[in-house]
């Protein structure tokens, strides 16, 4: 990193938490939202590049990596407005993986104004039926799996089966991807369920995404990894079918991260999509 995007980091005090970010590069704000099985850190292969044209922010949400709260009610979306308040960003891009794609689709949905890109990845559908989409067998019996893992707090055990269903992919044999990043992902998983007992209570846009998507008007690319779970394929197709002027790719031969599993590829895409904006 040269000094043209030399990171800072720090805490920003909230209510009832400290959120740990940090900051590289000059330009356009970009804000990097992680996914419920990782932290800030799953960004390493995108935030140094990035921050060569965009003055890029990631940061650990409640219950992640190095940010603390305490058993409080809170909004996502206001520690995001604080944070970006914080940092002097009126306007932003935001790319959010997984649950970090839903806190980015919410909080597009809460401040509109504020968002001149939003990139879903992977993403959550606050409000998505999920009744109306059972997962598939093999989903299921990882889901089982997961929860009797979970209620045996056998840390060692969920963050294996993390992995095996979210970077591997359901219907995929343990150990198809890439084993530098199912033992990063893994790390995150067992660090997140080893020091965060206390995760908060995030309080739910309302009314919740799924029947509001047409109200989104920035610039959308909608982004999916084709071997991720079933209903992860719907909520893509949503999303792409009813944000107005919304784009899709799908990265083949991944699962729920392909900014991980590609990062040539995934980066090529968003930035594409980014200087292609007006």
């Amino acid at each position: 990193m040269d000094e043209t995007t030399q990171a800072t980091n720090g805490y920003l005090d909230v209510e009832g938490g400290r959120l740990y970010y940090e900051v590289a590069g000059k330009g356009h704000p970009l804000v990097l939202i992680h996914a419920g099985i990782a932290d800030s850190s799953m960004w390493d292969d995108q935030f140094d590049l990035f921050a060569r044209q965009y003055r890029v922010i990631r940061y650990d949400t409640r219950g992640f990596g190095k940010t603390e709260t305490e058993d409080v009610a809170f909004s996502n979306r206001q520690d995001l407005y604080d944070l970006l308040k914080r940092l002097g960003a009126d306007k932003t891009y935001v790319i959010g993986v997984s649950r970090g794609g839903q806190i980015a689709i919410d909080f597009t949905l809460e401040l509109p104004e504020m968002v001149d890109a939003l990139i879903p990845v992977d993403a959550g559908v606050s409000g998505f039926d999920f009744e109306a989409h059972p997962p598939t067998d093999e989903e299921m019996r990882l889901i089982q799996a997961m929860m009797e893992a979970e209620e045996k707090r056998d840390f060692e055990r969920m963050a294996d089966l993390d992995v095996q269903l979210w970077v591997d992919g359901p219907g995929h044999a343990a150990g198809r991807a890439d084993q530098r990043v199912r033992e990063r992902v893994r790390q995150m998983c067992l660090n997140n369920y080893t020091n965060h007992a206390v995760e908060g209570q995030p309080r739910q846009l309302e009314p919740p995404a799924a029947g509001r998507l047409s109200e989104i008007h920035a610039p959308t690319l909608v982004i999916v990894g084709d071997l991720d779970t079933s209903d992860t394929q719907i909520m893509a197709d949503q999303l792409a079918q009813d944000i107005p002027g919304a784009k899709k790719a799908v990265i083949h031969g991944t699962a729920h991260l392909p900014s991980m599993e590609k990062p040539e590829e995934f980066n090529k895409i968003v930035l594409d999509f980014l200087q292609a904006l007006p």
